[in-house]
């Protein structure tokens, strides 16, 4: 086997420890040890049981972040994997281990782009920063949300952020997700009243009761979507009741529904339509909203700029901004006015067994990291 390119290498280190959720198995330490004798500035921020570091090289603005996170999905059944998810394996140009998509290569690519850019820049503008977390793949409370609040509350402001999540489908570039749709969910309960089938008019079935409910919820539409996002989606993703006997009607329905809406509409709007709703069916119900994230757009401007370029130059390919998927820590760091992107490999075998990226990727990757540096931290804006 020919020698490791440097990325390939730390990418198959980090994949070695098993960071699964909210563990960090020295992942951190790693890419400090590498990362401080650049003149990066470490703070370690631990919030709860998660461990997150900050690393920061300069005191000026403006101010690029990489964030990512170290931590990473349960492998699943280890009978179903080719390899061993956590001894990372090359065949046939593929690098395989659970997080060499999401997000351990882009750690990776992140981690030897600042070296080589450092070595090439020493004298950079503004400043470029780390913010890593163990804490996306799970509750995501006491991770980049908690760091990002920890910035703000000493006026440290982030200007432009690059999210590693794996943003790619068919190639590497051919997609930059520049926002994401917001998530709303719900735990709704329909109250009835139980008693026995042959006397349903001693009873009142929640069942019955919700179901031209949920049809209309279904089929609401909520808006149109815009240039830059689809309609807002409804999906119920779980429905629970009765006592599992034939004999007897439940005194309650739990119902799970999620909104992904796009900047049309808003959280409130949303929660205010759904219990109109519940009023005009005449239910008796209650209702628990948890918002995890508002929608957020990161329009033309300096960063989607030099990225697009510098995927263009790195790979020849014209990319397509995206604001599809599901959520990511991009969610609290838009808030706060930072410009952000997601920019990574290939997705297709995320959260799945025999994870896996194309080897090669991971050195291109790193090289386009490197030209949005350049072109963000030493060309004249």
């Amino acid at each position: 086997m020919s020698e490791l390119s440097p990325t390939l290498e730390f990418a198959m280190d980090l994949i070695r420890r098993p960071s699964v959720t909210p563990e960090d198995a020295d992942c951190q330490q790693m890419m400090i040890s590498r990362l401080e004798p650049l003149g990066f500035r470490v703070e370690r921020m631990r919030f709860g049981e998660v461990e997150n570091i900050w690393l920061r090289r300069g005191t000026e603005g403006p101010l690029f972040a990489f964030a990512g996170h170290t931590d990473v999905v349960p492998t699943g059944s280890l009978e179903h994997w080719h390899t061993n998810p956590f001894q990372p394996e090359i065949h046939d140009g593929m690098l395989y281990g659970r997080g060499a998509a999401d997000m351990k290569g882009s750690l990776a690519a992140f981690t030897t782009a600042c070296e080589r850019f450092v070595q090439l820049h020493p004298d950079h503008n503004g400043s470029i920063a780390l913010l890593i977390t163990a804490d996306e793949e799970g509750p995501a409370i006491n991770g980049t949300r908690k760091v990002v609040e920890a910035l703000q509350q000493r006026g440290e402001q982030i200007d432009w952020c690059l999210v590693g999540e794996p943003s790619s489908t068919a190639t590497l570039g051919d997609v930059v997700k520049n926002g994401r749709r917001g998530s709303l969910g719900a735990d709704l309960w329909i109250k009835g009243i139980q008693g026995h089938v042959a006397y349903p008019q001693l009873a009142r079935n929640p069942i019955h009761q919700s179901l031209p409910f949920l049809d209309e919820l279904a089929a609401t539409e909520w808006d149109p979507g815009n240039e830059f996002f689809p309609p807002t989606s409804f999906q119920i993703s779980n429905i629970q009741s009765g006592t599992g006997a034939t004999n007897v009607i439940p005194g309650e329905a739990h119902v799970m529904f999620n909104f992904r809406f796009s900047t049309e509409t808003s959280a409130t709007q949303l929660k205010q339509r759904v219990e109109a709703l519940l009023t005009k069916h005449g239910l008796e119900y209650e209702i628990e909203w948890r918002l995890f994230g508002e929608p957020f757009l990161t329009d033309q401007g300096q960063l989607v700029d030099a990225t697009v370029a510098a995927i263009l130059e790195e790979t020849g390919t014209d990319t397509q901004l995206s604001t599809s998927g599901g959520t990511s820590d991009g969610r609290f760091i838009a808030p706060t006015g930072a410009q952000v992107i997601e920019l990574g490999p290939c997705n297709a075998t995320i959260h799945k067994v025999n994870e896996c990226v194309k080897a090669s990727d991971l050195d291109l990757l790193s090289q386009v990291y490197q030209t949005i540096l350049r072109r963000l931290m030493t060309e004249a804006r």
